[in-house]
């Protein structure tokens, strides 16, 4: 058998067995990333997902420069299927692909502020989930008129060309933006490792930022860029600290909510402008299952009446509601309110950074400049060149007898550049250029105008050669078209800026109405909430079999309650969430209502009130922890905190403190202590082991802690103790309790 299995083995290690190579090599897992997955990640962050300092992705960039090379800047729309095509010579990521990032950068999606596509047919709308787009056999699309300000100037070697994706073509590297698009346009990806989501700005206050910026670099950007604004409109909830912040550190977050009207008449409200991060079908969907759920009982329908005038959600309301008390409910409980993550993530240089608004503008501002001192250094090489053939020609002009003489006399045509060039003193450029000027050019006119031209063109490279040493006089050339670009194309601001403090907050609580109630809770989990009346009108508690009464006390409507379990969790529910009871009912199963994992139970209910309370947990083990009650506030709307306590030990009692007060504990070896509570100090953390309180003999453990004033004991001063731990005293028979006592006790 041995030999069998060694001759499998011998089989299995020949790399020529069934034609595959059985061999094994063992790579080090940072080696594999390295060559296998860091690539890729680089090739998505670099070539796909993040935005470049022109504010364009590469298929965005491929699209255009497709389309700008098509003619579709100037000429009439063309087939969308027809754009895709060519634009697939740049973009090898197929035509669904390419027809999508199309539709977005187009006029009829609205999902620009300043659209780059002027879009004819149905390209579907950004504020609608369902509303597809057609086919792009059936639509038709130009550049946009502001493409012409993203294109200037980009035959004047602005910018860098690199070979597409097979060698076959050139495609620009960057496109010279003649403003900052990369702020004025809204973009997002996602891509290896990291992310990119940038808000649009309204464009005349970016042009007159960015001017600003240029004359002084101090310049507070919140006074002339006070808030982002988006193309579907709404309300940006304006907190100036966070936008500070966002501003200088590229990432933040801010809300913005719908706009809406109240049409009295038909008693409807109408909602007509979203936030940019959800849709219509979004709302609608929520608003229903709100309804559903009980949540909100003001509204009687509500539908989507959007239609070629734009968006409209029409909400029928029911008799009595008061409008703005609704929309509050709806804008805290629905995405009619919601809030917008900055991630300032672009690519400078080929290196992802993520940058504030003062830090952009000064990179596109650095980048510009070079593109404007590209652009005159090219003018001036071809005014140089111009007046380099002028002056040839001005040799030729001062006798031209002369010259006429030499090219008759030449004999062969191959030798009528060398002799000019010999007879004039001029290169070959020079030579070639007059050789080519026809004979009825030769007239005093034509050398008159030719002289004049030649100061001109020396007078125009002298200033280009000034522009070219002088950072204010690129500085002002930007300037210059900023502004003339702000004035050619305004753009109203669309997305409207309110205070956050001048705005009423909803307040779920104070739409409940608030009275008396008495709380009961049973053994096994069974919870009633009896108003006065109907406690002085019922007889005795119903409980089940074998069930039996464990807490009750007094307390309001609007409270909140907190409901511990064996699991170390923390339930929280607020008391209007249970529907009132009577003492002939059951009540309600409470592991049931609140979710609870199976097998888990209820240890004791707690009213927190404004959390300034303490918790006291006794352990089996002879420990003990004091909690203070904030540490279980929550600020959102959490129902369940995980960690609630200390797993090391079972819990044996819950001391609910509100004021110092003497601590009766008992051991499982009938002895007891007491002492004052102000000898445990509050812990940090809720899951804290806590400290020792009662010296335990082996096999004997703490078996209950109460306030000593609810106990049986007669002299207090047997059992005092003044410091921890201390093993106690033995119980006297008159000091043992007779009754059994709940876990938790006010």
């Amino acid at each position: 058998m041995a030999k069998k299995k060694e001759q499998e083995k011998k089989k299995y290690d020949n790399p020529n067995v069934l034609g595959l190579h059985a061999q094994v090599l063992e790579q080090p897992i940072t080696e594999t990333l390295e060559t296998n997955y860091m690539p890729y990640a680089m090739s998505v962050i670099v070539s796909r997902a993040i935005p470049e300092i022109d504010g364009f992705k590469p298929s965005h960039r491929k699209l255009l420069y497709t389309m700008f090379k098509m003619g579709l800047l100037t000429g009439g729309r063309t087939k969308s299927a027809n754009i895709v095509g060519q634009t697939m010579r740049l973009n090898p990521h197929g035509d669904a692909a390419i027809y999508e990032t199309m539709v977005r950068l187009s006029s009829g999606y609205e999902a620009l502020l300043m659209p780059f596509v002027d879009s004819k047919g149905n390209f579907g709308k950004v504020y609608s989930r369902d509303m597809s787009y057609a086919a792009s056999r059936y639509t038709e699309a130009k550049l946009s008129p502001v493409c012409a300000e993203i294109f200037r100037d980009i035959d004047r070697d602005t910018v860098d060309f690199a070979d597409n994706y097979d060698g076959s073509m050139k495609e620009p590297s960057l496109l010279p933006t003649a403003f900052p698009n990369v702020l004025v346009s809204a973009n997002s990806g996602i891509a290896v490792g990291m992310a990119s989501q940038i808000c649009g700005f309204n464009l005349n206050e970016v042009c007159e930022t960015a001017i600003c910026r240029l004359r002084d670099s101090e310049h507070d950007i919140l006074s002339t860029l006070p808030a982002p604004d988006f193309p579907t409109g709404g309300e940006i909830i304006y907190d100036r600290a966070e936008m500070e912040s966002i501003y200088r550190s590229g990432r933040g977050s801010f809300k913005v909510r719908a706009r809406w009207r109240f049409l009295p008449k038909e008693n409807i409200i109408e909602i007509y402008e979203l936030p940019y991060t959800t849709t219509s079908e979004a709302v609608i969907d929520k608003v229903a299952e709100l309804i559903k759920a009980g949540k909100i009982r003001e509204i009687n329908d509500m539908r989507d009446e959007t239609d070629l005038g734009g968006l409209r959600l029409a909400i029928d309301l029911k008799r009595g509601v008061e409008p703005d008390k609704l929309m509050q409910k709806l804008f805290k409980m629905t995405t009619l309110q919601d809030s917008f993550s900055c991630n300032f993530n672009i690519l400078v240089g080929g290196n992802p950074r993520v940058m504030g608004v003062g830090e952009i503008l000064e990179e596109w501002s650095a980048w510009r400049m070079e593109c404007v001192r590209r652009r005159v250094y090219f003018e001036l090489g071809k005014k140089k060149e111009k007046l380099h053939l002028l002056r040839g020609l001005e040799r030729i002009l001062l006798d031209i007898d002369r010259a006429i003489e030499i090219i008759r006399s030449t004999e062969l045509e191959s030798e009528v550049l060398p002799n000019l060039m010999v007879g004039f003193g001029i290169d070959q450029i020079q030579a070639e250029y007059v050789a080519e000027i026809k004979l009825r050019n030769i007239n005093r006119e034509f050398i008159l105008k030719r002289t004049a031209e030649t100061a001109e063109l020396e007078r125009a490279i002298e200033e280009l050669e000034e522009t070219l040493n002088s950072r204010r006089k690129i500085k002002n050339i930007i300037i210059d078209e900023l502004k003339q670009i702000s004035k050619k194309y305004v753009v109203p601001r669309k997305t409207g800026i309110v205070y956050a403090q001048e705005l009423e907050e909803y307040d779920e609580s104070e739409q409940i109405e608030d009275y008396p109630v008495t709380l009961f809770l049973s053994r096994e989990g069974y919870f009633k909430k009896i108003t006065p009346l109907s406690l002085r009108m019922s007889g005795e508690q119903k409980y089940k079999d074998g069930d039996g009464p464990s807490q009750s006390f007094e307390s309001s409507n609007r409270r909140e309650l907190l409901f511990l379990t064996d699991r170390q969790q923390m339930y929280k529910a607020r008391v209007y969430d249970f529907e009132d009871g009577k003492a002939s009912a059951l009540g309600l199963y409470l592991p049931t209502k609140l979710q609870m994992e199976e097998g888990e139970n209820i240890i004791c209910m707690i009213d927190p009130g404004n959390y300034s309370k303490s918790l006291l947990f006794f352990f089996e083990n002879g420990k003990a922890a004091r909690i203070e009650l904030s540490a279980y506030e929550t600020k959102t709307n959490r129902r369940k905190l995980l960690n609630a306590y200390s797993d090391k030990s079972p819990l044996k009692s819950v001391i609910l403190l509100e004021e110092e007060t003497d601590i009766a504990c008992y051991s499982s070896d009938d002895r007891a202590l007491v002492f004052n509570s102000s000898l445990l100090q509050p812990k940090t953390s809720r899951s804290a082991q806590g400290v020792g309180v009662m010296s335990l003999k082996t096999r004997r453990n703490l078996e209950k802690a109460l306030p000593a004033g609810d106990t049986q004991i007669k002299n207090f001063s047997r059992y005092r103790v003044r410091s921890l731990p201390a093993a106690g005293a033995l119980l006297k028979p008159e000091d043992r309790e007779e009754q059994q006592l709940s876990l938790i006790d006010e």
